[in-house]
């Protein structure tokens, strides 16, 4: 964030550093954090626990100095007050959130908030989501909780309606489509033209030999990508402007949830075809 080096400084989210420095001052129990890239997230949760322990709080000083020691700790996730749960290696069980409802029992180890960060907390089991919930529901002074998702919809509808929420800007969708090393765009192309017109689904009869895990998987990124420009009021070729023109913004997050939901059953072996041809039914629907 913006104004201290050790958290890898970003204009584009100095908006957003300012409502978590504001924060900072009277911070709440829950913290949804939302938007952006997943990195961009996780810097976000850092700068924050930083905030709330660097050593000029109650001197004057707002958010963090980068410099001093609890802000390097924080940094370099060594931190005593910081529990850590990185949701990207792998979810985040029960047994992990159990660990830290016996933690958030005890008072912070120091002067300031001992502060758990959980992130792609869209990935908790079922089980670890009431865990959490649990603990939250038990509140303990010096105590604060940050989920991080790409979107608050993703979590479940309990944890956000205990939490405060800062949305980071959208991520740059500077690479067009079919930039990478899969060229996606006859998928692409095909998809708008299902959409916009409800006739000729895709380009799978007789070519659905062609359809790799790869590029089906590089077909859901592109759409990705599509769809952050829509959200950053940014939409780019006749993709992007009709998903804006045609889906409110529940809209839109509803197909970021679609898409990622993509993305796991292409990882899960599921057949590519079949996937995009639900994908695209899907929206359709919506679209019509």
């Amino acid at each position: 964030m913006t104004g201290a080096a050790p958290f890898a400084p970003d204009q584009r989210q100095e908006r957003a550093r300012a409502r978590l420095d504001r924060l900072a001052e009277n911070p709440p129990q829950v913290l949804v954090i939302e938007g952006g890239q997943a990195d961009e997230r996780e810097n976000a949760a850092l700068y924050y626990a930083a905030a709330l322990n660097c050593a000029r709080r109650g001197t004057g000083g707002t958010g963090a100095c980068g410099v001093c020691e609890a802000c390097a700790q924080v940094r370099d996730k060594v931190f005593l007050d910081l529990v850590f749960l990185d949701g990207r290696e792998q979810s985040i069980k029960v047994e992990d959130v159990r660990e830290v409802r016996q933690k958030v029992g005890e008072p912070p180890r120091g002067p300031g908030f001992r502060v758990v960060v959980l992130t792609e907390a869209q990935g908790l089991t079922p089980q670890a989501a009431n865990a959490l919930l649990k603990s939250m529901e038990e509140p303990r002074p010096g105590n604060c909780f940050v989920l991080l998702a790409p979107q608050r919809e993703r979590l479940l509808p309990t944890l956000v309606s205990r939490s405060w929420t800062v949305t980071l800007a959208w991520p740059d969708t500077a690479r067009a489509p079919g930039e990478g090393p899969e060229d996606t765009t006859e998928w692409l192309d095909a998809l708008e033209r299902f959409w916009r017109t409800g006739r000729g689904l895709l380009p799978l009869t007789g070519t659905k030999g062609r359809l790799t895990r790869n590029l089906a998987q590089a077909v859901v990124l592109d759409l990705s990508r599509e769809l952050a420009g829509v959200l950053a009021g940014r939409p780019g070729g006749a993709l992007g402007q009709l998903l804006a023109a045609r889906l409110d913004l529940a809209g839109l997050r509803r197909l970021d949830v679609l898409l990622a939901g993509a993305q796991e059953v292409l990882v899960g072996q599921v057949s590519p075809p079949l996937t995009l041809e639900w994908l695209a039914t899907r929206v359709c629907l919506w679209l019509r």
